[in-house]
C-alpha cells in the first residue's frame, strides 16, 4: 500500500479537544478519483455525525471524488442536547480539522456544514483559519420567525470562496433578507437556492422533485465549485 492510499483508507478517529475526546470518521471518495480534497462536514445543532442527512450528504460528495470528515461535537458526543457555545464549537471544529490535516495531508481543505456547524465554519474563516473554501448547508440566518436577529455580522469578513445552499421554504433564512446580506459581502460568494426545500432540503410532493433529487442537486453544484476553488 502506497503512502498515499494508507492516507486514504477509512479511518475512525479519537480526537482530544481540550481535556475531553470527540468521535470522527473519515471516508475517501467513492468515485475511484482523488485530488486531495477533503471537506470536513459539521452537523447541526439538533443532529450528530451519523444523522440521516449528514452521512446522506458525506456519500453524495464522496461519490463525486470528495474526501469527507464527520465529527462530533463535544455535547453531541456526551449525548447532550443542548449545544456548547460558540468559541467551544470552534474549538472542536479547529481539533478535528488538526487532525485532518495530520492524518490526511489534504492538498485542499473546504470546511463547512448543516445549520449550526456551517455556522462554526464560518466564523472561523471570518477569523481568518486557514482553509481553501466554505460550503454551507442551510445556513441560519435568522430564528425562525425572528427576521431581526441576523446572524450575519461576521459574513463579510470572509475571504475564502463560499458555496450556499438554503431552501426557499428554510424558516431559518429568508431568501430576501439573505440576499440583502450579500450586497455586503465581498468574497466570491455562491448563493444556491434549492426551490421548494425546507430547513432539512425536504420537498413536497407538488414540488415534482424528490428528496434525493434535491441531495445530487447539491452534489453536482458543490462539484463544479470545488473545481473551481481546490487547488491545482
Amino acid at each position: 500500500m502506497s503512502e498515499r492510499e494508507r492516507q486514504l483508507a477509512r479511518g475512525e478517529w479519537r480526537v482530544p479537544v481540550a481535556g475531553q475526546e470527540t468521535s470522527a470518521v473519515f471516508e475517501p471518495p467513492s468515485d475511484g478519483s482523488d485530488d486531495g480534497t477533503v471537506f470536513v462536514l459539521a452537523h447541526g445543532a439538533g443532529g450528530n455525525m451519523n444523522d440521516r442527512g449528514v452521512v446522506q450528504t458525506a456519500n453524495v460528495l464522496r461519490a463525486r471524488g470528495l474526501g469527507v470528515v464527520r465529527f462530533n461535537f463535544l455535547y453531541r458526543e456526551k449525548k447532550s442536547g443542548r449545544p456548547d457555545p460558540m468559541p467551544r464549537l470552534e474549538e472542536c471544529y479547529r481539533a478535528v480539522v488538526a487532525r485532518v490535516r495530520e492524518e490526511t495531508q489534504p492538498r485542499s481543505l473546504i470546511i463547512g456544514g448543516r445549520s449550526m456547524g456551517g455556522r462554526a465554519a464560518s466564523m472561523l474563516a471570518a477569523a481568518g483559519f486557514k482553509c481553501d473554501g466554505l460550503l454551507l448547508l442551510a445556513y441560519p440566518l435568522h430564528p425562525p420567525g425572528k427576521p431581526d436577529q441576523l446572524r450575519d455580522a461576521h459574513l463579510a469578513a470572509i475571504k475564502v470562496p463560499v458555496i450556499c445552499f438554503n431552501g426557499t421554504r428554510d424558516p431559518f433564512c429568508t431568501p430576501s433578507l439573505m440576499e440583502e446580506v450579500l450586497k455586503r459581502v465581498t468574497t466570491d460568494w455562491e448563493m444556491h437556492w434549492v426551490e421548494g426545500a425546507d430547513h432539512g432540503f425536504h420537498v413536497l410532493k407538488s414540488s415534482g422533485k424528490t428528496d434525493a433529487q434535491v441531495v445530487d442537486e447539491i452534489g453536482n453544484a458543490s462539484q463544479d465549485w470545488i473545481r473551481r476553488v481546490a487547488r491545482n
